[in-house]
């Protein structure tokens, strides 16, 4: 039922931007050629294609909530899952703090900045120095 009114809600957005491009920017409709009363004037077209655009408007909206509430009642789950767990059973220990970073001042991240200089002080053979 969900994927037979999604298509008839696809179906009803392509007819409603078609009639929608359709319409003069003016209000004016068509504008095709004919007698000056009738349905094929072009005030008669104008006010069928407002009438059209008015109906499919309506259609889709409506779709659009029938849409919501299915897709609600499909997703609502039978019982609400509490647990933290989302695996299939498999137990993971939190990890353990390292307190055993050096600090520079209080700065950890200076202390790692120092470790790293320390290691890059000889350049190796395909470094390029910074000066060149």
């Amino acid at each position: 039922m969900f994927l037979f009114l999604t298509v008839v809600q696809a179906i009803v957005a392509a007819m409603l931007v078609g009639v929608i491009l359709m319409q003069k920017s003016e209000g004016g409709g068509l504008g095709v050629g004919g007698s000056p009363s009738g349905m094929m004037s072009a005030r008669g077209a104008a006010d069928l294609l407002t009438r059209t655009t008015t109906v499919l408007a309506i259609l889709f909206v409506s779709l659009s909530v029938a849409l919501a509430v299915l897709a609600a009642k499909e997703g609502k789950p039978a019982t609400i899952d509490q647990s933290l767990q989302r695996d299939s059973g498999a137990v993971v220990a939190p990890a353990e703090p390292v307190d055993e970073v050096p600090l520079v001042g209080d700065d950890p991240l200076a202390a790692a900045a120092a470790a790293e200089a320390a290691d890059d002080s000889s350049p190796s053979d395909d470094a390029v120095p910074l000066d060149q």
